[in-house]
């Protein structure tokens, strides 16, 4: 079956592209990623002679079939190309279900895009003096060193605000970054960034930075996540900041936070149920040790005991872990019929 496989693809390839894209090793299907990294090579070499170098290839996750195989690009240190190849249309000469060459045409625009994108959000923090050391899987959002303390928390949320005005300015115009309504940046400590997973500093740059390992070292930890909105291409740099909490941390927040509500609420509500969901929970402007956010609640539980689409909702602010600092306000009429939440902002 393999070889008869092989064949046919070979075939297929001959008269449209050079080089095998896919191959299974084998009646179990397991992918052959030497065979992809060899066949895409000769692909890069057809298209892109002298531009593109395979630096690695995996298999996708089970049950999508193919690889995935990496180049670099060799006149372009921070842009990475990435080819998906799909077993399951080898013979049909198909990448990612579209032709080979438009395939990688379209992988290798999207690469030196991103990289020029990298460069701009780069040199926008830089110029201000905030060092980004990780990015989201598509390049945005950065992750930045930074620390927030109460006496901090202002200055720093307004100067990263002026490194986004930076970056949306540098994007240009027409980029989608200047056309969006808000952007945000993740800040990590410095002694967290210190201990992140570097892994090897060989390779494309953006390949390092989106790398799901370092992203993971960085949010091991709690974090903040600042968002900035942003308006004809004017960002509004005072920004807001929230605490991003590993799940355990979050689940202990919510217990604790759902708790206190509850114990206030039944002084009026001697059957209130409150709800599991944890809306956002933003800081107190200028504070890092206080956070509001909202508790939905149902005076009455249902008939079987839940609080399924609650139609009301306290207003919390609470010290960081979760206990209430202030008294709560109550906001009725929060849910349009069993459907969204129009919670007011805060």
């Amino acid at each position: 079956m393999t070889g008869s496989r092989r064949r046919r693809w070979r075939a297929a390839l001959t008269g449209t592209l050079a080089g095998s894209l896919v191959a299974l090793v084998g009646a179990c299907g397991v992918v052959d990623t030497d065979d992809d990294r060899r066949a895409a090579t000769e692909l890069a070499e057809k298209h892109f002679p002298g531009q593109l170098q395979a630096i690695g290839a995996h298999t996708l996750f089970p049950g999508s079939g193919g690889s995935e195989v990496t180049f670099a690009v060799t006149d372009d240190r921070d842009a990475v190309v990435r080819l998906r190849i799909d077993t399951d249309r080898a013979d049909e000469g198909t990448c990612d279900r579209k032709d080979c060459a438009g395939a990688l045409a379209e992988a290798m625009k999207r690469g030196r895009q991103q990289a020029e994108d990298f460069r701009a959000l780069k040199g926008a923090f830089d110029a201000c003096g905030y060092e980004v050391v990780a990015l989201g899987p598509t390049g945005t959002p950065p992750y930045v060193v930074a620390e927030l303390t109460n006496a901090t928390v202002t200055k720093v949320l307004g100067e990263i605000g002026e490194c986004v005005q930076r970056w949306v300015t540098a994007s240009g115009a027409d980029s989608a970054l200047a056309k969006a309504q808000g952007s945000y940046v993740n800040l990590v400590s410095p002694s967290v960034a210190d201990r992140r997973d570097r892994g090897e500093e060989s390779g494309p740059t953006v390949m390092r930075l989106t790398r799901s390992g370092l992203r993971a070292s960085l949010t091991k930890q709690a974090y903040f996540s600042a968002s900035y909105e942003i308006e004809a291409g004017r960002v509004d740099t005072t920004g807001r900041a929230r605490a991003v909490r590993p799940l355990r941390e979050r689940q202990k927040f919510g217990d604790t936070v759902q708790k206190a509500v509850k114990e206030q609420l039944r002084a009026t509500y001697p059957r209130v149920v409150v709800s599991t969901y944890q809306w956002i929970w933003r800081l107190e402007p200028g504070r890092v040790d206080r956070q509001t956010g909202y508790v939905l609640f149902c005076p009455e539980p249902d008939a079987r005991g839940r609080c399924v689409d609650s139609d009301d909702a306290a207003l919390v602010t609470t010290d960081e872990h979760g206990t209430p600092v202030e008294k709560i306000r109550l906001v009725h009429d929060v849910r349009e019929g069993t459907g969204m939440l129009r919670l007011p902002p805060y």
